[in-house]
């Protein structure tokens, strides 16, 4: 039984470090009422129904319509835009993890079918950056933007202003990559079978599928709204997949649940002891930017903004810096940790190979993107 336990640690590094975290905090902080009415249960809560949708998405193969119209590309060069902008957009409102999860499969499955294996780590490696950048533009494109959110006050229109410079940026970036990855013959072209890539859709599960879509629609609506009445939407998204779709509960990723769970006890516990409190306060007030870029490399970027955020005087700095912290190393998103495992999966002599493509198509981005990072997280929010 220790042995299983052990094991199922190291499958789940993110889990591990989470709950040693909150562990140790707790020597820090003693647990209380108080430090429970501190987790932030809005976050949590809304977190839950997206996963929860988003996996019956999945099952329910929702975007197949998206995946048949990427069988139609003929030449690599359009192929490869088409799926790196649709992981860039779809990020927006699915989440950058969930963008990959459905991408990146159909990416290697669509490449290995014409024989383009040779440009399946570079194109997923920009879908990587696509998921990211992508997923800055609104506040649920990703678990840390939908945190700092729910936490800053700020409003839709107001957040979506402030990330655009950057979204913007980013997407002539990933073309120039694209035509450069396909420098040597930009008119290359590939072909497949649209029949090996879409999975079925029973005409029975008709009225589930559109039970998904309303309580999707659901769900962005009580985020934009930030209504005081968001249990009552957790509650009614819950027991309507009770209802129509019970079975998609023993499928959910509670893994990203339960860590956030844990890094919010971390926070609330480092938040409520005063000396520590006092050093980070000093610390990080003023270099939030650089911080937020930092401590993601080692605890990755949606736990290092709960960390942060209630030590930061520079919103903007703190938002722009945990959104590009995903660039620099694999562990600085859990978007890349999925990405990884994605892939691995397939092809499980190459992990070092993807590190290392990884590792230099993300640092060639990372190098021309952070300073303009840098100098708008100097445009307050507020």
């Amino acid at each position: 039984m220790f042995q299983k336990l052990i094991a199922y640690l190291k499958k789940e590094p993110m889990l591990t470090v989470s709950a040693a975290a909150a562990v140790v905090s707790m020597f820090l902080t003693p647990p209380s009422p108080a430090l429970l009415r501190r987790i932030d249960w809005h976050t949590l809560g809304t977190l839950l129904m997206m996963l929860c949708v988003l996996e019956g998405f999945k099952q329910e193969h929702i975007l197949n319509p998206v995946i048949r119209f990427s069988a139609r590309m003929k030449h690599m060069t359009s192929l490869s835009l088409f799926l790196i902008f649709g992981v860039f957009f779809s990020s927006m409102f699915v989440t950058n993890d969930v963008s990959l999860v459905i991408f990146v499969p159909l990416t290697i499955l669509i490449f290995r079918a014409g024989g383009k294996e040779k440009y399946i780590l570079p194109v997923i490696s920009m879908e990587n950056i696509a998921a990211i950048r992508g997923s800055l533009l609104m506040p649920f494109g990703s678990p840390q933007n939908l945190f700092l959110f729910s936490q800053s006050g700020t409003g839709f229109g107001n957040f979506i202003l402030h990330m655009l410079p950057l979204c913007a940026m980013s997407a002539l970036l990933l073309i120039l990559f694209v035509f450069v990855l396909y420098r040597k013959n930009i008119c290359e072209t590939i072909s497949f079978s649209s029949a090996e890539t879409a999975g079925a859709q029973p005409p029975e599960r008709r009225r589930i599928r559109i039970a998904y879509l309303s309580m999707f629609a659901v769900i962005i609506l009580t985020i934009v709204t930030r209504t005081e009445y968001w249990p009552v939407s957790v509650c009614t998204v819950l027991a309507v997949l009770a209802v129509f779709d019970r079975h998609i509960f023993r499928k959910v990723d509670y893994v990203l649940l339960v860590t956030f769970f844990c890094f919010f006890i971390f926070s609330s516990s480092v938040a409520a002891n005063a000396r520590i409190a006092g050093l980070l306060q000093r610390a990080v007030a003023g270099h939030e930017y650089w911080w937020a870029i930092g401590l993601s490399q080692i605890i990755s970027n949606v736990p290092a903004s709960i960390v942060l955020y209630p030590f930061t005087e520079n919103f903007a700095g703190l938002i722009y810096g945990a959104d590009t912290a995903g660039l620099c190393s694999l562990i600085g998103s859990l978007a890349s940790v999925i990405n990884y495992r994605i892939y691995v999966r397939e092809y499980p002599q190459n992990g070092k190979q993807f590190i290392k493509v990884f590792t230099l198509v993300s640092w060639a981005f990372f190098l021309i993107v952070v300073i303009p990072g840098l100098l708008l997280s100097r445009w307050p929010f507020f």
